[in-house]
């Protein structure tokens, strides 16, 4: 039954994670009680995406860095620099939403892509190592975009989101290799089979919680957020559209261009959010928030067409 649920969720993720969006928006006094618990739930994601892996496989990552490399790179460097040309370009007005769109797109890569990375066969080592570098660097890679791009100096509290992270990335990551070393691989052949459903169940929740954040922002819709909010779609398309294509172009393997497809598509907004809460004006959330509405759709959808391209 399990099984099939599974295979039931996996075929219609497209239209799964849009609606539990609408649910969040719909009623968000109900689905914010779930955001105490995203952590906890983001942990257990981490857990279940990590358990395809061991601790030589992430060494073998180090070994031969070069795709780590390139995701960090497109990242942080290039989609974020064309965040900030998109906002100066269409909203050169407005620093509060420029630097919305530039903050969207400096933060790490999502935690969730663990998930996303195992549903369609990729590099489990590869995202797990991405993930875990990525968010470490975090509370440093973060302000000094924010200072070269947009001369905006950011005073965070390293100590703070750090242990946010290692909680949430750090533990359960190693925690689940651990448990592969102690049972010789045993774990790793039987349990990501077993928790796949649950780990789905988990984003639904995660998704539906987190997007009770942005419902204010959608009941309060004029044309200029109707063009930010297109502005991030086609942003955070690329970011998946890149990370396929460079992938192409150095010839990797199938599961290696899953891994970077996701890598550099997805983000962790939650954090983004957390930022812009706690140091920007208001409306610098508006760009943060509205790509949730985005991201696992553009997720499921860019992991199906993927899957296609494989089978013909």
């Amino acid at each position: 039954m399990l099984k099939r649920f599974n295979s039931f969720i996996e075929k219609w993720m497209a239209l799964v994670t849009p609606t539990c969006l609408l649910l969040g928006v719909c009623f968000p006094d109900i689905a914010k009680r779930g955001l105490p618990y995203v952590p906890a739930v983001f942990a257990f994601i981490t857990f279940s995406g990590a358990l395809k892996s061991r601790f030589k496989d992430v060494a073998n990552v180090f070994r031969h860095p070069g795709p780590l490399i390139i995701i960090m790179f497109l990242l942080h460097v290039v989609i974020p620099v064309a965040a900030c040309g998109a906002g100066y370009l269409f909203f050169g007005d407005n620093m509060d939403l420029i630097t919305g769109m530039v903050l969207e797109f400096a933060v790490p890569t999502a935690v969730v892509s663990l998930m996303w990375v195992t549903i369609y066969e990729g590099n489990s080592p590869l995202s797990l190592s991405l993930v875990v570098v990525d968010t470490v660097l975090a509370p440093f890679l973060i302000p000094a975009t924010l200072q070269i791009l947009l001369g905006s100096a950011v005073t965070m509290d390293p100590t703070k989101m750090m242990r946010e992270l290692v909680f949430m990335v750090a533990l359960p990551a190693v925690a689940a290799m651990a448990l592969n070393q102690v049972t010789d691989g045993k774990a790793m052949k039987t349990w990501p089979g077993k928790l796949a459903p649950f780990s789905k169940l988990a984003l639904m929740f995660v998704v539906t919680s987190n997007s009770s954040k942005v419902a204010p922002y959608i009941r309060d819709m004029n044309m200029q957020r109707v063009k930010v909010a297109l502005a991030i779609l086609v942003l955070a398309a690329s970011g998946y559209v890149l990370g396929w294509l460079v992938a192409y172009i150095f010839k990797r393997d199938h599961s290696t261009a899953v891994s970077m497809m996701y890598g550099t598509g997805m983000r962790n907004i939650s954090a983004g959010a957390v930022i812009a809460a706690a140091y920007f004006p208001g409306e610098v959330m508006f760009p943060v928030m509205i790509g949730t509405l985005f991201q696992q759709v553009l997720a499921a959808l860019f992991g199906k067409l993927l899957a296609q391209k494989r089978e013909s």
